[in-house]
């Protein structure tokens, strides 16, 4: 039997050679000071097309064909969450973007997170109901209310957001007073005082680990690439017909095409 200096000695010498051989783990956590920029990129497509404004021809659940002109939606309240079930929200300033078709570079959502590995995007779509009653002030950018006819993304007349902005052409169309065929889904509703029962703002969560999770450094950035289906909200719980509702806005039925177009986004695959 060892002396009782000796059997001391030897569990010393055990514990230092078990600590010196431990894996340290270096992964930042979300609580991190340092920060870097996330990438969210949002690829617009149709089925397995991508879409194209104008020249492109899709075909929706009820067999009508169509082509876009326009699409555009507010992206905004953007959360990121670790293996560790850490959440970060980006400040809520640095938070609202417009995504849309015609400019390829509002596709590329750009904030700045702490180091870390994220496994779970979350983020709304459209403008929540806080943001749509500041002052106009506190509504500057891509918030402004001004804007061209076209792409005018907010109701004057109902103080307002439109969250989601799509428009085309379509045989099954009625003819407007322009002569064209045409087809128009301008979607919002934040259960404001105009109407409080109507309310469309959507909270998206999106499960990144199986097309690989974000791994955002400093030096490095990282892009979350998401596709979002335009043709998901045509075809969902309720298949939405042009024939039958050509321009749907400010009215109950704007509840079924945004409960379908909750459904468009997917993860793809992330590059870090």
């Amino acid at each position: 039997m060892l002396p009782f200096k000796y059997t001391i000695y030897s569990f010393l010498l055990l514990l230092i050679t078990f600590t010196a051989c431990k894996k340290e783990d270096n992964t930042p956590s979300a609580d991190t000071n340092a920060k870097a920029t996330l990438s969210i990129q949002f690829d617009n497509i149709a089925g397995d097309k991508n879409l194209q404004l104008n020249t492109g021809v899709y075909t929706n659940a009820a067999g009508e064909p169509f082509s876009v002109s326009l699409l555009q939606y507010y992206v905004s309240n953007i959360q990121v969450k670790n293996s560790k079930g850490v959440t970060y929200t980006v400040p809520q300033d640095d938070s609202y973007f417009l995504v849309s078709e015609a400019n390829a570079a509002s596709q590329f959502v750009k904030v700045k997170v702490p180091e870390g590995d994220y496994n779970t995007l979350t983020f709304v779509l459209g403008v929540d109901s806080l943001r749509s009653t500041m002052d106009i002030s506190k509504r500057t950018g891509v918030l402004n209310p001004s804007g061209g006819m076209d792409d005018a993304m907010y109701w004057g007349w109902n103080s307002g957001y439109i969250f989601f902005k799509m428009e085309g052409t379509a045989a099954a169309a009625p003819v407007d007073p322009s002569g064209q065929r045409k087809f128009r889904y301008h979607i919002g509703g934040f259960g404001g005082y105009s109407a409080p029962t109507l309310n469309n703002i959507k909270t998206i969560t999106i499960d990144l680990t199986a097309g690989g999770i974000a791994k955002v450094r400093q030096g490095s950035e990282a892009n979350i690439h998401l596709m979002a289906d335009i043709l998901k909200m045509f075809n969902g719980a309720t298949n939405i017909s042009i024939a039958a509702n050509p321009t749907v806005m400010f009215s109950e039925f704007s509840r079924s095409i945004a409960a379908n177009y909750i459904q468009m986004f997917h993860h793809d695959h992330t590059e870090n």
